[in-house]
């Protein structure tokens, strides 16, 4: 099998040859610092790994009413901080951002009253996806994996993107006190997500579209809130996706063994990143995948901090086979690290691959 067929059989949950192996959005830190520079695609090659590739090419929306300036702020040590100010017709918004080598994370939010949700449900613009620039990355890739989209926003899901510009305690604290103000926000990002989907993603060139976010896990909400302010919205925008033929992975990357059977409920084909305790999140793998395997492909599972990280070859030898025979029965799976990772030496990359490739099927 090409890489494609594989990573595809295991989307549909059948048995492809042998376990396709891949990672989470190999990050930029570390293909400068350990790889020299090259891309995430060249990186796959090199190791002999599945590629999963994410390319969202956004047109920039140029309008006048969502004018954004930036400037650059003091900052600590080792970062740098930029003031956004955003000016619409009838006022301002701004947010700090900030980012140092490795990532990038927001200081403070864009929406801090109730009022501002105004100005982003009349004035933020849905960009558009440039569909060209996908094509030639699609076409470049080949049959060396799949390629993966993701739904306009900071995040794909509603809730998750809502985090994003509310800020994650916040918005937890306005669910218990302003419920219906929540909903409304919620309701505005998904009419922007509902406008990205049919104005750009009909006809994409994906195999796969990511939602949802790490902030809608058991780690952060609880599973009465996840039914609450995730799977109505989910859903909607699961259907709309189905819709237009494509495939969708649920993202958690925290605890998700609470909301397992909500996971199933929202209408998606796959789930991850299976995150384990050592790594902040509860993955039980036997018991995750006798409750959902039937009805969801599962991807990820490994531990990139404490095993693939540091471990010896034959450590990771043997945490690339026990999650092979804890989520690989019966087909499925991909397998993955838990999310990004950004000091693995070359030598345990190899080492992952070398052991995936002696996971075969049957």
């Amino acid at each position: 099998m090409t890489s494609k067929e594989r990573m595809l059989v295991a989307l549909g949950r059948g048995v492809p040859d042998r376990v396709p192996a891949s990672v989470h959005q190999w990050q930029a830190f570390h293909l400068n610092t350990y790889l020299g520079g090259i891309s995430d695609l060249e990186a796959f090659r090199r190791f002999g790994l599945d590629a999963s590739l994410l390319r969202v090419p956004l047109l920039p929306p140029e309008d006048p009413n969502w004018r954004v300036e930036t400037r650059e702020l003091e900052a600590p040590a080792g970062e740098r901080r930029y003031r956004v100010t955003v000016t619409t017709p009838e006022g301002q918004l701004d947010n700090v951002v900030a980012e140092n080598p490795i990532t990038r994370w927001i200081v403070t939010p864009l929406i801090k009253r109730h009022e501002d949700l105004e100005l982003v449900e009349k004035y933020m613009p849905v960009p558009k996806l440039d569909k060209e620039a996908l094509r030639r990355g699609y076409e470049a890739l080949g049959q060396d994996g799949i390629m993966r989209g993701f739904v306009f926003g900071e995040q794909g899901g509603c809730w998750q993107d809502a985090v994003c510009l509310v800020g994650t305690q916040e918005l937890i604290l306005q669910a218990a006190d302003h419920p219906d103000w929540v909903h409304a926000l919620l309701k505005v990002l998904w009419k922007k997500k509902a406008r990205f989907i049919e104005e750009s993603l009909d006809g994409a060139r994906y195999d796969l579209i990511e939602t949802g976010g790490g902030a809608a896990s058991s780690t952060v909400i609880s599973p009465k809130y996840f039914r609450e302010f995730c799977l109505p919205y989910d859903r909607r925008m699961h259907d709309a996706l189905h819709s237009l033929g494509h495939r969708v992975v649920y993202h958690t990357c925290g605890s998700m063994m609470p909301i397992l059977e909500l996971i199933t409920e929202n209408g998606g084909d796959a789930c991850e990143t299976l995150t384990p305790p050592t790594m902040g999140g509860d993955a039980r793998p036997r018991e995750l995948k006798a409750r959902i395997g039937a009805r969801l492909a599962l991807i990820g599972g490994l531990d990139q901090n404490s095993v693939l990280e540091v471990g010896t070859p034959e450590q990771i030898r043997r945490h690339v086979h026990e999650m092979f025979e804890a989520y690989g029965g019966g087909g499925g799976y991909i397998m993955s690290p838990s999310d990004h990772f950004f000091h693995v030496p070359v030598e345990n990359l190899k080492a992952y691959a070398q052991a995936a490739g002696e996971c075969v099927y049957n």
